[in-house]
């Protein structure tokens, strides 16, 4: 598997936003869906705030690739759940960070047991 380069980790881990689009079972892109997205060390990470039953989470359970787009950069990867909590309390700690200025709520909702369930590391691709 193919590493992040450092300006890829950079642009992504600091864009405010991130687009995200699975491969459906045909190969062919599903529309984009504007998510959060935080680093922790050199890895990317993001949730689905509404949980494992979201359409996009659902989505990427299809083939576990698809491409995204933040920070000017765009990128095939390849979704790799997240369930160790020690991670998860890393990322829980990297939302409160860089979202800090956001209503408790929000931030609450996207460090929930629902969103932990359904994080996804983002890890580059080869085309």
């Amino acid at each position: 598997m193919t590493a992040w380069t450092s300006d890829e980790l950079n642009k992504i881990g600091k864009a405010e936003e991130l687009q995200i689009a699975s491969l459906r079972a045909d190969g062919t892109l599903r529309n984009p869906v504007i998510i959060w997205v935080v680093r922790v060390g050199d890895d990317l990470y993001v949730r689905s705030v509404n949980g494992r039953g979201s359409a996009w989470f659902r989505g990427v359970q299809v083939r576990h690739e698809g491409r995204i787009r933040a920070g000017g950069v765009e990128k095939d990867v390849t979704f790799v759940e997240e369930t160790d909590p020690g991670i998860n309390d890393q990322i829980d700690a990297a939302y409160r960070t860089k979202y800090r200025r956001y209503a408790a709520n929000i931030i609450n909702s996207i460090v929930s047991p629902q969103a932990r369930s359904a994080t996804i590391k983002l890890a580059p691709r080869e085309k």
